[in-house]
């Protein structure tokens, strides 16, 4: 799913989304709060016909936000008080806050408010973490209103196996539309990611979509499938392209090296997005170099696209019983 902060994919229309094959996108609640605030959005009609995208919108609760403003903010049971980055406003947000914010935005999943406890956390500040989340969750059950819109719980527990088991197993209790699992990728190495994922899966009901927040590489996405996992969001496609960097199966290059200058090819010959369709290595690493706005766009085209074919590939291999042997080389440690 790819990632629209403020109801934009950056650098790409929802047109060119929907060719990379993008279902599903993620919009953010609390910039979306700060800017344009929740009451324009729903007068213009709802998220999707604000950011005119007419497919699934999944909604975050703030809680990362609030877990990134770590020097401007302060957490109690009630909520989270912070001033805002972008005018110095003093901002409270709580759980019934959230969820107002999100119900009034109008996406299909929306996200109960966590505590997300850094990477390196002691064992005694992420069980309280882990508590609030479960009781926040409950608050957010209670205040959310729309019968349309699918509320998704998110275990919490840090890097503690046991933490995350128990949690998991008290949010299934819930019966909830579906489960994420957040709070990795603060920090912590891939293969501890890969430890969470593996203890914590399992524990959620597989009837219902597990969702890995913050998370998309080849390697997590994959192993992370392994487990049980349904959904993946990250910034990483958009964010790369923006550098100057590409996806090419699972491989990074970068086209500002001169490799590139008078590399006549396709970006991927077999790749069959707008961007490897239409233009040579060359161009895009002088577009690039130039400074040039295309650049970011049709880099992020390809990059999402090449997300977007990975994750068909593994659904295709998983329904024809080939993802142990299709997708070997990237389930290894």
């Amino acid at each position: 799913m790819p990632v629209g902060t403020l109801a934009n994919v950056k650098t790409l229309t929802p047109a060119q989304l929907r060719s990379a094959g993008a279902q599903m996108i993620l919009a953010n609640t609390y910039h979306l709060h700060l800017q344009p605030g929740e009451e324009i959005v729903q007068k213009a009609g709802g998220l999707h016909r604000f950011m005119s995208w007419d497919n699934p919108i999944l909604t975050d609760s703030g809680g990362f936000q609030v877990f990134s403003l770590s020097e401007i903010r302060a957490i109690a049971e009630v909520g989270v008080t912070f001033r805002s980055p972008r005018d110095g406003q003093m901002i409270h947000l709580t759980p019934e806050k959230s969820i107002q914010i999100q119900n009034a935005l109008g996406a299909d999943v929306i996200m109960a408010f966590d505590e997300c406890p850094p990477y390196l956390a002691s064992r005694e500040a992420v069980i309280e973490a882990t508590h609030r989340t479960y009781r926040w969750l409950e608050r957010c059950v209670a205040a959310h209103e729309r019968s349309d819109q699918a509320l998704f719980g998110i275990v919490q527990g840090g890097v503690y196996p046991d933490l995350r088991q128990e949690a998991a197993q008290a949010l299934a209790m819930l019966d909830l539309p579906g489960y994420a699992i957040g709070g990795v990728s603060v920090g912590e190495p891939p293969e501890l990611i890969g430890k969470i994922v593996q203890v914590t899966t399992p524990e959620l009901p597989t009837n219902k979509p597990r969702y890995l927040m913050g998370v998309g590489t080849h390697r997590e996405m994959a192993q992370a499938v392994a487990a049980g996992v349904d959904l993946f969001d990250c910034v990483i496609p958009t964010r790369l392209a923006r550098h100057g960097n590409v996806l090419i199966r699972g491989d990074r290059w970068n086209l500002k090296n001169a490799r590139f200058k008078e590399d006549f090819t396709p970006l991927d010959a077999e790749c069959s997005c707008y961007t490897c369709q239409s233009f040579t290595r060359a161009y895009l690493s002088h577009l690039l170099r130039s400074q040039e706005l295309l650049a970011y766009t049709l880099l992020s085209i390809h990059n999402i696209t090449e997300l977007v074919q990975f994750t068909q590939r593994m659904r295709e291999a998983i329904l024809h019983d080939r993802f142990a042997i299709e997708f070997a080389k990237w389930l290894s440690p």
